[in-house]
C-alpha cells in the first residue's frame, strides 16, 4: 500500500538508490508512476506493505517501508530489486553499484567511483567538510539525520588524511 512518505514512522525500514546521473524531468514523471504502481501493489506473502517514496536532487530514490505493519520477506525484497533493475534497463542508468561516491559541489551533486573519490580525498578536493550522501542508513530518522553529512560524519572519514 502506497502511504506518503512522511507520514512514515521514524523506525521504518529505507532502502537508497542513487543514479549515475540525474533524471529528466520526463524521466521523474515516468519513474514517479512506475514507483506508484509498484508500491501500491508490493506485498509480503499476499499481505500488503506500507510503503512510501521519495526522490531527491533528481538522482536518489528512497523507498520507505513501514515494518511494524509487515516486513519484507525475502521476496518482497527480491521484488523490489527487480523492479529497480527495470530502472536501471528503461533508462539506462546504474542504481545498484554501492561503490560510488555521491557527494555536493557547491549546488550540484558529483559522483564519482569509490577510487576516484580516495583520490579527490589525497589532493585535497574533497575534505571533511565536504557534504557526502551515507547511502547506508537503515531507516528513517538515520536518514534524516545523517544521510546528507559531512565526510567527517560519515564513512567516507576513512579517506581524509
Amino acid at each position: 500500500m502506497l502511504v506518503p512518505f512522511e507520514s512514515l514512522p521514524d523506525n521504518s525500514r529505507v532502502w537508497i538508490y542513487q543514479s549515475n546521473r540525474s533524471f529528466t524531468d520526463e524521466e521523474l514523471v515516468e519513474i514517479k508512476q512506475k514507483l506508484d504502481e509498484f508500491l501500491t501493489q508490493w506485498t509480503v506473502h499476499g499481505a500488503n506493505l506500507q510503503a512510501g517514496y521519495e526522490i531527491k536532487y533528481k538522482r536518489f530514490i528512497t523507498i520507505g517501508l513501514d515494518q511494524e505493519v509487515n516486513a519484507a520477506s525475502g521476496c518482497s525484497i527480491d521484488a523490489s530489486v527487480h523492479f529497480i533493475q527495470s530502472l536501471e534497463k528503461k533508462y539506462n542508468v546504474d542504481l545498484l553499484d554501492k561503490m560510488n561516491v555521491s557527494f555536493k559541489q557547491g549546488e550540484f551533486v558529483a559522483y564519482k567511483t569509490l577510487t576516484d573519490f580516495r583520490k579527490l580525498a589525497k589532493n585535497k578536493s574533497v575534505s571533511p567538510n565536504t557534504i557526502v550522501f551515507n547511502n547506508l542508513v537503515n531507516n528513517k530518522a538515520e536518514y534524516l539525520s545523517d544521510w546528507e553529512v559531512p565526510a567527517s560524519d560519515s564513512w567516507h572519514k576513512r579517506f581524509m588524511s
